[in-house]
């Protein structure tokens, strides 16, 4: 009987651990970026609001550099993972899971509906449904361009000043420099400096 107690005792105990670490979650992370998502996702994107966005995000980030812009409906998961550089773009409806953790490095632009997952389903007994996910780092380098519909793997790294096609999706590293393009997402050539015709107006 005072076997089957303690037993008892300890689940509880392991309960609660595991409780007062989900609400600690929620309260710090989870719930203020679905307020934000709430709050904000139907605001014009313009300069000013994606400024805005950008600055409300931040304390709820691992860490941000300054100038972070967001368009409307970006979507953040386990921000406490995401870090993020100087002068980054987040076009509208872009999905970010950062439960394996992320690194998004100075001047990165994010195209449209651009997904980036760190971690990933796994099959197990003849499913993936409740298989649970192995973890693994994104690291996006500096001055990449993931232009629309982009999908990005969990463990890949992306070089700096490299240009994904849009609708490609990312499965294996990518040096730096780069245009990378298809399913799964092969190197077909190199960037090349080359004269804008015009310059953005956000800064």
């Amino acid at each position: 009987m005072i076997f089957i107690i303690s037993i008892k005792i300890g689940n509880m105990r392991l309960f609660l651990k595991a409780f007062l670490r989900e609400l600690h979650y929620q309260l710090r992370w989870g719930l203020p970026i679905w307020f934000l998502w709430l709050l904000t996702t139907w605001w014009p994107s313009n300069r000013i609001t994606n400024k805005i966005r950008g600055t409300l995000h931040r304390p709820f980030l691992k860490s941000c550099g300054r100038n972070l812009q967001m368009a409307g409906g970006v979507m953040l998961r386990d921000t406490q993972n995401i870090e993020i550089g100087d002068d980054v773009y987040i076009a509208y409806y872009a999905w970010i899971n950062g439960a394996g953790r992320i690194t998004i490095e100075d001047e990165v632009v994010l195209g449209p509906y651009v997904t980036i997952s760190s971690v990933s389903h796994v099959y197990k007994n003849g499913s993936f449904r409740f298989g649970g996910w192995r973890a693994a780092p994104v690291k996006i380098g500096r001055g990449t361009w993931l232009a629309a519909h982009v999908s990005v793997a969990y463990n890949v790294t992306i070089g700096a000043g490299c240009l994904v096609a849009a609708n490609s999706a990312v499965t294996k590293d990518i040096p730096g420099g780069k245009i990378a393009g298809g399913v799964p997402a092969l190197i077909i050539g190199d960037c090349c400096e080359k004269e804008p015709t015009m310059m953005s107006r956000s800064g």
